[in-house]
């Protein structure tokens, strides 16, 4: 690896542009948060839960604590039973394995599609057939799997759907928006994520009255009203100071997706034709909110080190097939069994993709890899 550059003239993440919107109006915020006391279960989370539902059109919003609790209680909240198979895709960061696998289910992997990365519907109904009971479509990179095929397998085969819509705040696809599909859908708001908190933070949505009220007891010890214990549950709620963050940012979403649209877009562009290297496509449709822009090429790494060289850092994303690692080695899976995942782990490659990211970054990162490929 080079040595570090003084200066990053393009991270692959920078957070400041966005936090500079708020800053002034989060601060006075957590202020009068400090002055009222109501850090836990405040008026911000109430007020936030509202308007999220609105944006994602679902009747409930139940902010949590992390996507990954999102996940994990949105399966136990719509009536998971031990043991029950839940089909995921194989192509996904590990927490959709950890909520199954947490929550007491059995991940069923099936492999991806080439074009969008998410749950090949023909894999996925096989494993429908052989006795799954859930299903955990992931909407990878920012744009979402089919979930129009996915619904209409789901009804037929009677599987219940748990969205993991945690990299895809406000993608659509074929007019069906993101998180608003199935029993429920979970969400993230890590600070990177497309609307991103000051810390971790998550949202369970559901139409399900039954599965919301479920949610909202789980996330605090399973209580139904104070000190009445309906269920066993866990510490999983949303902080107040998150969630006043999240308020003050949600106003902004739209105009930062539609910044990393024209990103990606530079991107596209300025990279085409380039032998060696594969580009993002977008499944007919899909109106993807790039949570992260992806590119493929034989040696992730050596590129990697040619960018970090010139002040560019990238990011793999991911690495490692969730099958092969270590923590999941008693599913029982092998190399070979998800071609496509396993391909896309070797060859990964997230460019720098921000909201407030300048067109004189992103020509440095054109030129510089185009500069690789020139070299050989």
């Amino acid at each position: 690896m080079q040595t570090h550059p003084e200066v990053l003239d393009v991270p692959f993440v920078d957070l400041r542009p966005a936090n500079s919107a708020v800053k002034q109006r989060v601060l006075a915020r957590i202020g009068e948060t400090l002055d009222k006391g109501d850090f836990i279960n405040g008026e911000a989370v109430r007020e936030f839960e509202v308007r999220f539902a609105e944006l994602v059109g679902r009747k409930h919003c139940v902010g949590v604590s992390s996507g990954l609790d999102a996940l994990r209680l949105g399966l136990l909240a719509s009536g998971l039973t031990p043991g029950a198979q839940v089909i995921v895709p194989a192509a996904t960061f590990a927490a959709t394995l950890e909520a199954v696998l947490q929550a007491g289910g059995t991940p069923v992997l099936v492999d991806v599609g080439e074009e969008d990365y998410g749950l090949d519907v023909a894999q996925a109904t096989a494993a429908a057939a052989a006795g799954a009971t859930y299903v955990m479509p992931v909407h990878l990179y920012g744009q979402m799997a089919d979930m129009r095929a996915l619904v209409s397998m789901a009804e037929g085969h009677g599987l219940r759907i748990i969205e993991d819509a945690c990299q895809a705040h406000g993608a659509t696809r074929d007019g069906i928006v993101s998180g608003g599909s199935g029993a429920a859908a979970a969400l993230s708001f890590y600070p990177s994520k497309n609307l991103g908190a000051i810390g971790d933070a998550g949202a369970l949505v559901t139409d399900n009255d039954e599965l919301a009220a479920r949610g909202r007891a789980l996330r605090q010890h399973g209580e139904t009203y104070k000190y009445h214990h309906e269920y066993v549950g866990y510490t999983a709620r949303l902080d107040t100071i998150q969630a006043l963050v999240l308020l003050e940012k949600l106003p902004f979403l739209e105009e930062w997706n539609r910044q990393r649209r024209a990103a990606a877009a530079f991107y596209s562009a300025g990279l085409s034709g380039i032998d060696g290297l594969g580009l993002p496509t977008e499944a007919a449709g899909s109106e993807s909110v790039w949570h992260l822009y992806v590119v493929r090429v034989a040696s992730p790494e050596r590129l990697a080190e040619f960018l970090y060289a010139r002040g560019i850092h990238t990011g793999r994303h991911y690495p490692e097939a969730v099958h092969l690692a270590p923590a999941y080695r008693a599913l029982g899976y092998a190399p070979g069994d998800f071609p496509v995942a396993e391909t896309l782990a070797r060859e990964v490659l997230s460019l720098p993709l921000f909201p407030g990211i300048t067109e004189g970054q992103l020509e440095r990162v054109c030129e510089a890899v185009t500069d690789y490929f020139k070299a050989g």
